[in-house]
């Protein structure tokens, strides 16, 4: 389950990218680090951790 900072980034996220009209693909959260995966456009990987801080890949 991701954590509140995790949902607010997500939304975010998926408006910019889709502001850009920039297909996401996948949203899931990975069970081991418990890190949100959003997987968008043709090169777009972003990891969002639990504190809510994102990067890209």
């Amino acid at each position: 389950m991701p954590t509140q900072e995790q949902i607010e980034t997500c939304f975010i996220l998926s408006y910019r990218l889709t502001k850009m009209y920039v297909p996401i693909y996948l949203v899931t959260v990975d069970s081991r680090t418990k890190d949100v995966f959003i997987l968008a456009g043709d090169e777009t990987e972003i990891i969002i951790n639990t504190n809510g801080y994102w990067r890209y890949l």
